[in-house]
């Protein structure tokens, strides 16, 4: 039996679950979107939604949502794999299957149905990521990014118009363009031959042209350009996501980290200065945000700037929690490889090796931990 009606339409409903979903708010998101999905479970659009906001929220209980912030090693391609319950994989997994399959119910009494196509697409883009993010399964991966590329290449034959269906094609343009070449074998394989720039270029269009997809398009444009290299652009891109979703943190802390990469060590300390203040004052959005996370923030911009002592201090004490729950895996074995890397700058070889060890400890097979491992035989020595 179904729940009763809802007095929000199912449109407000999905703009009210976008709300939540962009301010971290996940669980509040998905309530959202099932209300949506009882309203129309017909509708693939809106299990993909719901499949959206499922995978994020394990992402962010994970820290994989801010990896890249918090490891500051270019992690976007390299994470450690996640291990989502079996519940929550199934959950995520059957979401995506009922979007795929009345997307198809729909495309057989209509091929050229363009809502159809895209909602399609869209549901093998999301398991695409889900594949690569968490699984770490590169050829699942690329098979479902082809799907999602042809489906939505489909829908820009038809509807030329339709600037959404081009950002799936701009991102994996991107990523394909930016693995090592063995992997890029597999992605020309599946005919998709990737182009950095070629990538950036299309999501910047989706973002300044788009419809439903011009803030996901800015969001991964911040990303992009970070990940380049190219701060100052995606410094004011933040800034109006702040704007936006003002109980979202993390951006606050990503703007910290553009900052301290654009060689702006005030504002960088500024911001993340700021979410301790936001946390203080108990300002919605930031009672749930860790000390340990506004602590390691503040340690990279200081050790970044040669502050060795006070990052030290703000190391130690994210270290000190990395037992808990309150700091995620990157956290805190990011945490002891900047330790030890303090140590060897302050010629405490012994404290170093100590540190490095604690953090191939704390999480082996992340990419923290495979750093600490060069450190061992050879002190870190800043280029």
């Amino acid at each position: 039996m179904l729940p009763a009606q809802p007095l929000a339409a199912e449109s407000d409903l999905v703009a009210q679950g976008y709300d939540h979903f962009y301010n971290l708010e996940y669980p509040q998101a998905i309530a959202d979107f099932e209300q949506a999905v009882a309203i129309h479970p017909d509708d693939p659009e809106l299990h993909n939604h719901l499949a959206q906001a499922i995978v994020f929220q394990e992402m962010y209980r994970n820290g994989a949502l801010e990896s890249e912030l918090v490891s500051g090693t270019n992690s976007f391609l390299r994470r450690p794999k996640l291990n989502p319950s079996p519940a929550t994989e199934k959950r995520f997994l059957d979401e995506v299957s009922k979007s795929i399959s009345l997307a198809e119910t729909r495309l057989k009494s209509n091929p050229n149905d363009t809502h159809a196509l895209y909602a399609e697409g869209i549901a093998f883009g999301l398991r695409s990521d889900y594949y690569w993010v968490v699984k770490k399964s590169w050829r699942d991966s690329l098979r479902d990014a082809t799907a999602a590329r042809r489906l939505h290449n489909r829908v820009s034959e038809l509807d030329p118009a339709n600037v959404d269906a081009r950002l799936v094609q701009g991102l994996h343009d991107y990523i394909v363009g930016s693995l090592p070449w063995g992997y890029r074998a597999l992605g020309f394989l599946v005919g998709i031959h990737g182009d950095k720039e070629k990538g950036i270029r299309t999501v910047q269009y989706v973002a300044a042209h788009g419809d439903d997809n011009r803030l996901d398009a800015t969001i991964f444009l911040c990303a992009l350009y970070r990940r380049e290299n190219h701060t100052r652009l995606a410094v004011p891109l933040v800034q109006d996501l702040i704007r936006r979703f003002p109980r979202n943190y993390i951006l606050r802390l990503e703007l910290s980290q553009m900052y301290s990469m654009a060689g702006d060590k005030a504002h960088a300390l500024e911001a993340a200065e700021e979410v301790g203040e936001l946390k203080t004052s108990h300002t919605a959005g930031y009672d749930r945000v860790p000390w340990e996370k506004i602590y390691f923030q503040e340690g990279i911009v200081e050790f970044w700037y040669n502050d060795l002592d006070r990052a030290l201090e703000n190391m130690k004490k994210v270290a000190a929690a990395s037992a808990s729950e309150e700091v995620d895996l990157n956290t805190g074995v990011s945490a002891w490889l900047r330790m030890g890397q303090i140590y060897d700058m302050k010629h405490q070889r012994a404290q170093a090796l100590a540190a490095y060890k604690k953090a191939i400890a704390y999480a082996p097979d992340a990419e923290a931990a495979q750093e600490s491992r060069k450190y061992l035989s050879q002190p870190y020595r800043r280029m």
